[in-house]
């Protein structure tokens, strides 16, 4: 079985924070789990997420879409895909 977790909501709600958490708690029991982020989690996604994050130019909103779409692509594509794979939480 995979198994798959993800947190949503606004942000500064506390998902990071509660994600943390979570994996601390799982990790003690198994070693078998990965926290990652998103956008972000990849270098090639973390790239992607600072042109928008740091704010050093003025996206039109649907660049920024594709820009925060191409991230979720690369992360769910060079990392929790291949993750799943190996059994991991």
């Amino acid at each position: 079985m995979k198994n798959f977790i993800t947190f949503e909501g606004g942000e500064g709600t506390g998902k990071s924070t509660q994600a943390k958490l979570l994996y601390k708690a799982i990790h003690k029991i198994s070693k078998n789990a990965i926290l990652t982020r998103e956008p972000g989690g990849t270098v090639q996604s973390e790239t992607l997420r600072n042109l928008v994050v740091k704010k050093k130019f003025r996206w039109d909103s649907l660049t920024e879409l594709l820009l925060f779409n191409a991230a979720r692509h690369e992360h769910i594509k060079n990392l929790i895909i291949p993750e799943l794979k190996k059994k991991k939480l």
